[in-house]
């Protein structure tokens, strides 16, 4: 069953089909391997053994009566940000430790019409809030690459556990870089769709705004096939994008030649790790060689992209957080009045990093100060959006690396906040734009860390960035599994 892990979902799918093996066979396989690889790794929060068992048998059965589908029968991690009908969902928070959601996310529901199999629930920075999974409430997730560093967050267990082999592929969640910059560190591909591509109704919200749902998977065959299964427009969601979904593995295997492919020297400044300024650097080169044509482009507004981040998540994060009160659901600290039990459950309840994201996000929405910091923000989002536009009258797609160094040691950035934002500096520009962006693996540093290539898109053109992005993959031909997580 080894040989599973070196095959994509199509490949899986096929012997499937052909009945060589069952999905109970492959989920025992999963379950097995978490059990012995991921008390290293501790990507997993939970598993949910039984109900991934009973999944794997009724696929089985759908198999057997001839049914066909993408992703019947193939096992996933996912994130614990997603309400899944009679599951616990903590958002890796002691606030909702021991909430049952009472139905399903859009994606989730869209998952199971596809008869998906839920291995578990993987780690994750409380509520989203974080470069490292650090800041989850009840472990650290540590890199399969090296165990004493940090995977990326806010989706690190999502990575981790798709780069340990320890699911085939998972859901993460985008907020400012918080799939493509996990993806990057571990060395996978995870993909933010355009903002309204994909439904986030029954996502537990951090920045309703900026908030997107999408693929971390081992290759961008997977990528494709997941983004294709969850995509699409849902009347739940408002900000969804009432826009058909296209094929995105037609693309696949297509050259590139004449493809436009943008470079900002906005995004190769000082303090990028030489290794990681290389890879990018070969992998520019690896595109002309295929007939891209590298154009020069300027993103001015880029420098402001952080701090505007900032105020704009953390005014949206202090007002979808009010929610956790004691009162409706989740923890409750009894007080001697009303206030004192809402002031002692959100003490107790939320974490450090959360605190702080409440306490900036309340006091830039305060009176007096909204129109200096909240407006302010969102006229230089408005800034950085015009400046990709105009980009993107002179090239296809952009490219950048996804992070400015390889994944740092677990504690490094822990006591100082601004160096940990900072970690996203390359990837938060596009959440503020609305555009697809990915990571897609291209190399490694000299310490045997991986380096991840961001791919930036037009607007729901997310299938010509897999189009490139499958180029880099088929002549790269990066492992994406550490060999001590192999047999």
């Amino acid at each position: 069953m080894e040989r599973i892990l070196d095959l994509n979902i199509v490949e899986v799918r096929k012997l499937l089909k052909k009945g060589e093996i069952s999905s109970v066979d492959l989920t025992r396989f999963y379950l097995e391997r978490i059990k012995k690889y991921d008390g290293a790794i501790q990507s997993y929060l939970r598993t949910t053994e039984e109900v991934a068992m009973a999944m794997a048998e009724d696929a089985d059965g759908r198999i057997r009566a001839g049914e066909d589908g993408p992703l019947l029968g193939i096992p996933f991690g996912i994130k614990d940000i997603f309400c899944a009908k009679g599951m616990e969902t903590t958002c890796a928070s002691q606030i909702l430790k021991g909430f049952i959601a009472p139905y399903d996310a859009t994606v989730i529901q869209r998952l199971k019409e596809r008869h998906f199999v839920h291995l578990g629930r993987v780690n994750m920075d409380e509520f989203a809030m974080g470069s490292s999974t650090e800041n989850s409430s009840f472990q650290t997730t540590k890199n399969p690459w090296d165990l004493t560093r940090i995977p990326g967050g806010s989706s690190g267990g999502s990575a981790a556990a798709v780069a340990g082999g320890l699911c085939a592929a998972s859901l993460g969640t985008d907020t400012g870089g918080s799939i493509r910059q996990p993806a990057g560190l571990c060395g996978v591909v995870g993909m933010k769709p355009t903002y309204g591509r994909v439904s986030r109704y029954g996502l537990i919200a951090f920045a309703s705004s900026l908030d997107q749902i999408g693929p971390i998977t081992r290759n961008v065959t997977d990528c494709a096939t997941v983004l294709g299964a969850i995509a699409g427009y849902d009347p739940m969601d408002s900000t969804s994008i009432p826009q058909p979904v296209p094929d995105y593995l037609a693309l696949l295997g297509r050259d590139i030649k004449g493809m436009k492919i943008g470079v900002a020297k906005e995004y190769f400044v000082e303090g990028i790790e030489p290794d990681v300024k290389k890879a990018v650097a070969d992998s520019i080169a690896l595109f002309e060689k295929h007939g891209a044509i590298v154009v020069d482009i300027t993103l001015p507004h880029t420098e402001y992209a952080v701090s505007t981040y900032y105020i704009i998540c953390t005014a949206e994060a202090s007002s979808n957080l009010a929610r956790y009160d004691g009162v409706k659901y989740g923890l409750r600290v009894d007080g001697k009045d009303i206030i004192d039990m809402y002031k002692k459950t959100r003490m107790k309840g939320f974490g450090q990093e959360v605190k702080r994201r409440i306490i900036l996000g309340t006091y830039v929405l305060s009176s007096g100060y909204y129109d200096a910091y909240y407006g302010q923000a969102g006229k230089v989002r408005t800034l950085i959006r015009r400046d990709f536009e105009e980009a993107f009258t002179r090239c296809d797609i952009i490219v950048t690396p996804v992070s400015p160094t390889t994944a740092f040691t677990i504690g490094e950035k822990a006591e100082d906040p601004l160096q940990m934002y900072l970690s996203d500096i390359f990837t938060i520009p596009v959440n503020l734009a609305g555009l697809p962006g990915m990571s897609v693996p291209c190399g490694f540093d000299r310490a045997g860390l991986p380096i991840g290539l961001q791919i930036i898109g037009q607007p729901l053109d997310e299938a010509r960035m897999l189009q490139a992005a499958f180029v880099l993959e088929s002549e790269k031909k990066v492992k994406t599994i550490p060999d001590s997580f192999k047999g």
